[in-house]
């Protein structure tokens, strides 16, 4: 079967999904065990094909290569070697070569030097980060965090971003013989990014500075990571939307609660389960478990109804374990099992979008811990974190607290 007549085939069983989903749902939006499970074959059989298209168009690819001629007979005189250092900006090594300089010595500041910081004055003064630093620092953020690393993330040029998001589709009707057509359009819904600044400060003794065997880059890219790191996936998770990103556990534009737990303290398999469930269908496919590590102690000792532990172990290094069939990560910044608290994300966290304002920016500090021996360095960035589809991601949320008689 050519990849054509395949594509063309998973197209059909997609068709013919969509078709037995929409027939099959009951008043409530659920289907049946039955039909559930009709349904999942389904969606199997289309990834089969997917996976079967992506081998062919591997190996038409392979083939393709292979069939290049192994040399190039040459018809002109060789050019000149290619100089090495092409790169322009704040990626240029002459960028990077004078911020460092300057970052080390308040005093050296050359016109050849200023020249080549040009291309990375901030409005709020200070220097941005040479390109290649730039990504250094957001590598580290995303070793650091799970939020970060799982979620959407855009680069922006400018303070704001709207991002335009179906809030309800439209649907067809049956009509009958020269009947009006009903209309049913799309909703459409906003969701906008702001810019909203964090930032530290490095203290750093001169002593240190001074010293040409000391690590500065690494020392800075490394602190910059743990703290901003820590902050920004505290905001992901329990931001309130002011003056900092909407955390996804907000109650205002965060993540649906799916399920409530009967208990203040405990969750229970089945609670799990109807967590896993209240997520449509199509959401699963990518979704992930975040919780506390207290949480996941007690997620690891729950079994199904068949006896089966919901936690699986990883079957090869390097691996994520699982539950129910799904990664899940820990964040110490999942509140614990209490009373009223959000204990249980699970959900497809590229519905989280984290925009990240272009620039991270570094200013040193010459006199204000001169008194210590000591020159600080304020590193600063902007950028703001929303959930734009919240059916995407769910919650699970423990009891209240306990009312009168119950």
């Amino acid at each position: 079967m050519t990849i054509i007549e395949l594509r063309n085939k998973r197209a059909q069983k997609l068709a013919a999904a969509k078709a037995y989903l929409e027939a099959k749902r009951t008043p409530d939006g659920f289907l049946s065990e039955e039909d559930d499970a009709t349904y999942t074959k389904l969606e199997t059989e289309i990834t089969n094909l997917g996976n079967e298209i992506a081998r062919m168009e591997r190996l038409e690819a392979l083939d393709n290569e292979l069939s290049k001629p192994v040399n190039t007979p040459i018809t002109e005189k060789p050019a000149a070697p290619a100089k090495m250092d092409t790169k322009t900006g704040r990626a240029s090594d002459a960028y990077k070569k004078a911020f460092w300089n300057v970052t080390r010595h308040k005093d050296s500041m050359t016109p050849e030097m200023k020249n080549a910081l040009q291309e990375g004055v901030d409005s709020e003064g200070g220097y941005l980060v040479p390109d290649e630093f730039e990504r250094t620092l957001v590598q580290g953020l995303n070793a650091a965090t799970v939020i970060r690393a799982n979620a959407h993330v855009i680069t922006t040029s400018s303070g704001l971003h709207k991002i335009p998001v179906v809030a309800s589709h439209g649907s067809a009707a049956w009509i009958d013989e020269e009947g009006a057509y009903t209309e049913s359009d799309d909703v459409f819904g906003q969701v906008q990014l702001d810019a909203h600044k964090v930032g530290t400060i490095i203290k750093v003794s001169e002593e240190l500075l001074n010293d040409a065997a000391f690590d500065l880059e690494g020392y800075i890219s490394s602190e910059f990571s743990r703290r901003i790191g820590d902050k920004e996936e505290e905001a992901f998770l329990t931001g309130n939307g002011s003056s900092k990103p909407t955390g996804i556990l907000n109650a205002t534009g965060g993540g649906e609660v799916g399920v409530t737990a009967a208990s203040a303290t405990a969750i229970t398999a089945d609670e799990l389960i109807d967590l896993y469930f209240s997520l449509k269908a199509p959401y699963r496919k990518n979704a992930i478990w975040v919780l506390n590590d207290t949480t996941v102690k007690l997620v690891r000792k729950l079994k199904d109804n068949n006896g089966q532990y919901l936690w699986q172990p990883a079957l090869r290094d390097g691996d994520v374990p699982t539950i129910l069939g799904r990664p899940y990560f820990t964040s110490a910044y999942m509140p614990e099992a209490a009373a009223g608290e959000k204990t249980v994300i699970f959900g497809d966290l590229n519905y989280y979008w984290i925009g990240d304002r272009q620039g991270i920016t570094f200013k040193r500090l010459n006199e204000l811990f001169a008194g210590n021996g000591q020159v600080g360095f304020l590193a600063s960035k902007r950028l703001d974190g929303k959930t734009v589809l919240p059916e995407a991601i769910k919650v699970l949320q423990q009891k209240g607290t306990a009312q009168s008689g119950s």
